[in-house]
C-alpha cells in the first residue's frame, strides 16, 4: 500500500483554493435533476462520493453535461419524476449520496437496489427506512437488518400523517426526508425524536431547498413542515461554496504552523455550519480574520494553543481536527457528544483514539467523548488511515509538531479531496517526501 512521509515543517502559511463542498454538491445534484427546468451548477467538487451521486443521477434517466473542463454541469430538471423506475446502484461509501437517493427512491417508487462497500454496509439507515415505511413504502434489507443493501419497491406517500424519526443517529435522514418533501401529495411533517444532531447541516439542506422554491417550516429543531403544493424550480444558476469540513485543516495549519494561512471558498457568508470550526480555534487562541469568501488564520504572539473542553455535537467532521490540535494544547483537551463519529466511514471515536495513542501520549475514550493529554510526541509514528479520508487530512498536522510521520494510504483523500495533501505540501517550508 502507498504511503507519504510527511518530514517536520518549521512553519505553515500561504493560500489555499478549497474544492467545492461535498455536502452542498451532492445536494444541489438532487435538487437540480428534481427541479423543473435546467440548473447550471458551478464549481461542484471532483470527488469518488460525487461521482457516485452523478453516476446514479444519470442511471436513473437525469442527462447532464460537463461543460468542456471546468467543475461546470448542466443538469436537466425531471420536473419531480425520475424517468427510469428500476436500477441497481453501487454507492461506494457516500452516506450522503447513500441516504438521500434511499429516500428518494422509495417515494419514487419502482425496483431499486442500493448497495455500497463492506463499510457502508457497517452503517445504519434503519431510522430512515422507518420513516419511509411510515410513509407507505415498501424497503427489504438484503443483508442484516437495519443495514444497507436495500432492496426499494412500492412508492411512499399512500399513507397520510406525520413522519417520526430518531434525531440522534444521523442529520442525513432528516436531510433525505425534507428533499422528498414536496414529492408527496400530503406534504411532509417531522417529529424528530430526541436530539437532533449536526443542526447545521440540516439547515444547509433548508437552504438550498429554498434557492429551489420549497420553503421548509420548522418548529425549533424538533419538528420540520413542507406544506403540499410546492415544486422545486431551477434557479438557472448556482454555485457551490468550498468545502468548510476541508477548510478545517488548513485553518488549524494556521494556528499549529503559524500563519498566516489564507483559505478562499468559505467565509462569513457560507451556509455551512463548519464555519464554526472558526470559532473555536479563536476560543483557544487563534487570530481569526473573516472576510465574505476567506477566513485568515495565524498563531497568537506567544503561539500558545490553549486546552479546551467542548460539546461539538454542531460540527462532528471538523471537531476531528481539533483533537488533533489538542497535540499542541497547554494542558488536556475534552472533545463531547461525538458519538457519531462511530457510525461515519469508520469507527472514528475509537480510530482516532489509537492513532493518537500511537504517538506516545495519554488518550482516553468514552461511549461518546475523547480526552487528550498532550505531550511529547514520538517520532516517525505511522498513522493507520482505515480508507478514512478525514483521518490522512487532520493527522497531517502532526508535521508541525516537529516529527516525522507517515501517513498510510494517503489516496483515500479521494472521497472530497484528491489534491489534499499537494495543497498542504504547498504551505510547508519544508516540502513532504514520499
Amino acid at each position: 500500500m502507498h504511503s507519504l512521509q510527511l518530514a517536520p515543517v518549521n512553519s505553515l502559511r500561504g493560500e489555499v483554493q478549497l474544492p467545492g463542498s461535498k455536502s452542498i454538491s451532492n445536494r444541489v445534484l438532487l435538487l437540480a435533476a428534481l427541479a423543473e427546468g435546467d440548473t447550471v451548477v458551478r464549481g461542484l467538487l471532483d470527488s469518488d462520493d460525487v461521482r457516485y451521486m452523478l453516476e446514479a443521477l444519470k442511471a436513473l434517466g437525469v442527462n447532464w453535461q460537463q461543460l468542456g473542463d471546468s467543475r461546470d454541469f448542466v443538469v436537466e430538471g425531471c420536473g419531480g419524476a425520475l424517468p427510469e423506475a428500476a436500477g441497481d446502484f453501487f454507492l461506494g461509501n457516500a452516506g450522503t449520496a447513500m441516504r438521500t437517493l434511499s429516500a428518494l427512491l422509495a417515494v419514487q417508487g419502482g425496483d431499486y437496489t442500493v448497495r455500497g462497500v463492506a463499510r457502508m454496509h457497517e452503517r445504519p439507515i434503519g431510522d430512515l427506512v422507518d420513516a419511509v415505511e411510515q410513509l407507505g413504502a415498501k424497503i427489504e434489507y438484503l443483508g442484516e437488518w437495519g443495514y444497507p443493501p436495500l432492496k426499494i419497491g412500492e412508492r411512499a406517500d399512500s399513507k397520510a400523517g406525520p413522519v417520526s424519526i430518531k434525531g440522534d443517529v444521523s442529520s442525513q435522514f432528516t436531510t433525505g426526508l425534507l428533499q422528498c418533501g414536496p414529492l408527496l401529495k400530503t406534504g411532509l411533517q417531522i417529529d424528530i425524536d430526541g436530539e437532533l444532531i449536526s443542526k447545521p447541516y440540516v439547515q444547509m439542506t433548508i437552504s438550498l431547498m429554498a434557492r429551489f422554491g420549497v420553503t421548509v417550516e420548522r418548529d425549533g429543531w424538533s419538528r420540520f413542515s413542507v406544506a403540499a403544493g410546492q415544486k422545486y424550480i431551477s434557479p438557472g444558476e448556482i454555485y457551490v461554496e468550498g468545502d468548510a469540513s476541508s477548510a478545517s485543516y488548513f485553518l488549524a495549519a494556521g494556528l499549529v504552523g503559524g500563519g498566516p494561512v489564507t483559505v478562499h471558498g468559505v467565509g462569513k457568508n457560507s451556509i455551512q455550519g463548519d464555519v464554526a470550526f472558526a470559532d473555536y480555534l479563536e476560543k483557544i487562541g487563534a487570530q481569526v480574520q473573516r472576510n465574505a469568501h476567506s477566513i485568515v488564520v495565524c498563531a497568537p504572539a506567544d503561539q500558545k494553543v490553549l486546552a479546551f473542553d467542548e460539546d461539538f455535537n454542531a460540527i462532528p467532521d471538523a471537531a476531528m481536527t481539533l483533537a488533533v490540535v489538542a497535540l499542541f494544547a497547554d494542558g488536556p483537551c475534552t472533545l463531547r457528544n461525538i458519538a457519531s463519529w462511530r457510525v461515519k466511514e469508520t469507527d472514528r471515536l475509537h480510530a482516532m483514539a489509537t492513532e493518537l495513542g500511537k504517538l506516545g501520549i495519554k488518550v482516553e475514550e468514552g461511549e461518546d467523548w475523547m480526552r487528550v493529554h498532550p505531550g511529547p510526541l514520538r517520532d516517525g509514528v505511522s498513522i493507520h488511515t482505515y480508507d478514512d479520508h478525514r483521518i490522512a487530512m487532520c493527522f497531517s498536522l502532526i508535521a508541525a509538531a516537529g516529527v516525522n510521520v507517515t501517513i498510510e494510504d494517503p489516496d483515500c483523500t479521494a472521497k472530497t479531496f484528491p489534491n489534499y495533501f499537494r495543497a498542504f505540501s504547498a504551505l510547508a517550508d519544508q516540502e513532504s517526501s514520499t
